[in-house]
């Protein structure tokens, strides 16, 4: 897919224009790429290496929770499968693996990027079912307040 198309329906249209952007420095393919669009949005573009923080230790600490998340689906061949038995690689689960990551309770700050960045939390359908179950059986509810 087009690098100009995912950055714009990603970045662009999810958030804002970034003021700063720190790359992994093996994305070398989308360089030209992202050294010209940034260079015009004046978006400062630094360079992130594995043990090296230069860059930003935050970003750095970020990166390799996303390996270590990523490597779970990958390096022992899990697949999801869904209720069809459709089989799923892990590259089709980065959007959940996003989700889960961006609405759950950072230690760091006792609240979740989603909370952080727009003020409030998606509503999940774990929510909704929560919400039914605690409604319909007063003994989860009871289980739940305990």
């Amino acid at each position: 897919m087009d690098p100009a198309f995912l950055f714009g329906n990603n970045i662009i249209a999810t958030h804002e224009v970034p003021k700063t952007v720190i790359e992994d420095m093996y994305l070398k393919f989308t360089l030209e790429f992202l050294t010209n669009i940034y260079e015009m949005l004046q978006t400062k573009l630094a360079f992130s290496e594995t043990d090296h923080p230069q860059a930003d230790g935050l970003a750095e600490w970020m990166i390799q929770t996303m390996e270590d998340i990523s490597r779970t689906f990958c390096e022992y061949g899990i697949e999801h499968k869904d209720h069809e038995v459709y089989t799923y690689d892990w590259v089709t689960l980065l959007p959940e693996i996003q989700l889960c990551y961006n609405t759950r309770m950072q230690s760091n700050t006792g609240k979740s990027p989603s909370l952080v960045e727009r003020g409030w939390n998606p509503f999940l359908p774990v929510d909704h079912l929560k919400n039914n179950i605690l409604n319909i059986n007063p003994t989860a509810k009871d289980f739940h307040d305990f």
